[in-house]
């Protein structure tokens, strides 16, 4: 397999004494979206900074789009874009002009600038909207300039931070469709969001970083396995017949099952997912307890977070 990002046991201490990176590894496979996931202080931006040479690190290895990170800052330089935030275009120039304004500053000839600018406008879904003043762009519409700026060089990987925040669901939906897009290009994408759905949606391997180092890696199924099968959730009509129901759900899957009063729901690992759910509404009818709602579900990314790193959302 071939790996765009390389970390091997990375150590990043600040003044202070404090460690922000302590035997960090990571391997993101080439021309995918990789996710970094952790909570706030975790090492995330201290990881991405190193990486994009833009932070000297004290120990260990790293390499990005085939250039070592410490020998060859220079050459990684050429080959990465970094996204953040908040979109980086001038509100008063067009869209248009903006494009062709960073193909200027990345030494693009104004014939070039413009040509690789209308690409850009046409790869983002931005045409209509090229002589419009950024200012006046929607959030997502700002967020696909400010993406279609980073891609103007076309560089092997892209550092995108939290592409999505403050978002609307309808412009966060054009923004995943942008970066899908990239990847379909051949471009990989290191993604750090605090969207967990988000990085559900477009990674397709995860890290997990707590402390400072990756505390679990894996595709986001692989991960959600981790933390068990999935759950039988149930939910009676009649909160009294709760313990009844219980009972029930105990006797049948062997397991005593999370109990939510208020909700009037019952919470129960199984491994056999549709024919527990089968077994467990007959069985509760048979002992007249009215079901009002019977489901499966799948552990989530939210779960696998908080048990992996004890953080609070």
């Amino acid at each position: 397999m071939t790996y765009a990002v390389v970390a091997e046991g990375l150590l990043k201490r600040y003044k202070g004494g404090v460690t922000a990176l302590d035997d960090f590894d990571l391997h993101a496979p080439a021309g995918g979206v990789y996710g970094l996931l952790g909570p706030n202080g975790a090492g995330k931006t201290t990881a991405v900074r190193v990486l994009a040479t833009l932070l000297r690190f004290d120990a260990g290895r790293a390499e990005v789009a085939g250039a070592d990170v410490r020998t060859q800052p220079g050459l990684v330089r050429d080959r990465i874009a970094m996204t953040g935030q908040y979109a980086a275009v001038d509100e008063i120039l067009s869209g248009r002009q903006n494009l062709v304004l960073f193909g200027r500053l990345q030494h693009l000839s104004a014939r070039d600038a413009k040509r690789r600018a209308d690409e850009l406008l046409e790869q983002f879904g931005l045409v209509d909207a090229k002589g419009r003043s950024a200012k006046d762009y929607s959030g997502g519409m700002r967020r696909r300039l400010d993406l279609a700026a980073s891609m103007i060089r076309r560089p092997r990987v892209l550092f995108l931070d939290e592409p999505t925040t403050g978002l609307d669901p309808r412009s966060r939906n054009q923004v995943w469709d942008a970066v899908r897009a990239l990847v379909s290009d051949g471009t990989t994408v290191l993604l750090t969001t605090q969207y967990l759905d988000e990085a559900d949606q477009l990674a397709a391997r995860i890290a997990v970083v707590d402390a400072g180092t990756v505390v679990a890696e894996g595709t986001p199924e692989q991960l959600k396995a981790t933390i068990g099968a999935d759950r039988l959730e149930i939910v009676v009509e009649d909160a009294g017949r709760l313990g009844d129901a219980a009972s029930v759900v105990a006797r049948l899957t062997g397991a005593a099952p999370g109990v939510d009063t208020e909700l009037r729901r019952l919470r129960v690992p199984v491994t056999d997912r549709v024919g527990s759910l089968i077994a467990t509404v007959r069985a509760l009818q048979d002992a007249g307890i009215t079901v009002a709602d019977a489901g499966l579900h799948r552990p989530t990314l939210d779960e696998v977070f908080l048990q992996l790193t004890g953080a609070t959302r």
